[in-house]
């Protein structure tokens, strides 16, 4: 195939799917909806059927990673640790250092049977976003403002109603509050000096007292910390857009296991224990910089075949009038016809654009920048 044939193959693929991605979100979105109406008659009931919508939107993207680009995440852990992932509730900490560290976390609860219904500590800005935003809503993610003052009444109340969830749900956490740059980093540093705080050379100071709360919140809930460190071979800086390319990546992601009772109950204690983990994570990197490897047991975790069989539904449901939209355009040439195709094409192809550019580390928030910068001062 020339080089034109593959560059217009490439993008009818990327179309198709941003379009299945976009009109299935928005269908799960609606009806997503109607199950409000369950909250004030069977709560549980609510949640459970909301596990499996959402679970048909981000499986979507897991799919992406899994089978379309095909990237390797291999898992180091220990052995024992291995046999109690998806079986108890769990804290995840995780590295904020790629675009694409969300959806390797994802990947790791989609291998352990949680990504439908795994919870987040995200920003206020991303409840506004359609499909991912809304589908969140509607599965009790904690939003906060990054205001503590504000943010610390809203928070523990939505902490607080996860403890009857009715499945086992990963809590994912980046406790920097922002991704990793140069620029935060160097801030984020001379915050560290100025506090006498250890310095951190491959990670942001971690923000303490949502962690804390999180934990006080979820004590005797949840059963353990996962403390998860997610590194790319070969110096690879993986992208969203590579990964809609189908580029393949090589993930490793180290997962260590500490029981919950190890973790301070005490506010202040407990901002002591996450900073001294971040000194041990910092070491940790720097020693996976200089082998390439962890000290642990490499596993690679197998494939389940749901999020392709869910993507394999969507496509058939869907793709089906989108092709008949086609013949009939050709067949009739109307002017409506035309402008309804061209409008359902630039309306998929903007909107996971949108969404890849909320990504991108150099759009990134100014939390950490400005922030930070404040604090100094």
């Amino acid at each position: 195939m020339d080089i034109v044939g593959f560059l217009k193959s490439q993008f009818i693929c990327h179309l198709l799917i941003c379009y299945i991605f976009i009109v299935s979100g928005l269908i799960v979105n609606f009806i997503q909806l109607f199950t409000l109406i369950l909250w004030p008659i069977n709560k549980q009931l609510f949640r459970r059927i909301n596990c499996r919508l959402a679970y048909c939107i981000s499986s979507q993207m897991v799919m992406l990673l899994e089978w379309w680009s095909g990237t390797d995440c291999t898992l180091y852990t220990d052995p024992e640790s291995y046999h109690k992932y998806g079986k108890e509730n769990a804290i995840v900490i995780l590295n904020h250092n790629f675009e694409i560290d969300f959806l390797c976390g994802w990947n790791f609860c989609e291998r352990f049977g949680v990504l439908g219904s795994s919870k987040v500590l995200a920003k206020k800005e991303l409840s506004y976003m359609p499909i991912i935003g809304w589908m969140w809503y509607f599965l009790e993610i904690v939003f906060c403002k990054r205001k503590w003052e504000e943010d610390r009444k809203t928070v523990v109340q939505k902490l607080l109603n996860l403890r009857d969830y009715p499945e086992n749900f990963w809590f994912l956490i980046h406790c920097e509050g922002t991704r990793f740059t140069e620029q935060k980093h160097q801030i984020s540093m001379q915050v560290a000096e100025a506090k006498g705080l250890p310095k951190l050379k491959y990670h942001l100071l971690p923000r303490t007292k949502g962690f804390a709360v999180t934990v006080q919140c979820l004590r005797n809930v949840v059963s353990a910390v996962y403390d998860s460190t997610l590194n790319f071979r070969n110096n690879e800086n993986p992208t969203l857009l590579g990964v809609l390319n189908g580029k393949k990546y090589h993930a490793d992601l180290y997962v260590g296991r500490i029981p919950l009772e190890e973790v301070p109950e005490d506010e202040q204690e407990c901002s002591t224990w996450l900073h001294k983990l971040y000194q041990e994570k910092d070491a940790f990197q720097e020693e996976y910089y200089r082998t390439g490897t962890y000290p642990a047991v490499p596993i690679v975790p197998p494939h389940r075949p749901w999020t392709l069989l869910n993507w394999l539904f969507w496509a058939l449901l869907l793709l089906y009038p989108l092709f008949k939209l086609l013949i009939n355009m050709i067949n009739s040439g109307s002017s409506l016809t035309l402008a309804s195709f061209a409008f359902v094409i630039i309306i998929a192809s903007v909107g996971v654009r949108w969404m890849i550019g909320v990504t991108e580390i150099n759009k990134g928030s100014t939390y950490g920048n400005n922030d930070n910068k404040q604090k100094h001062k």
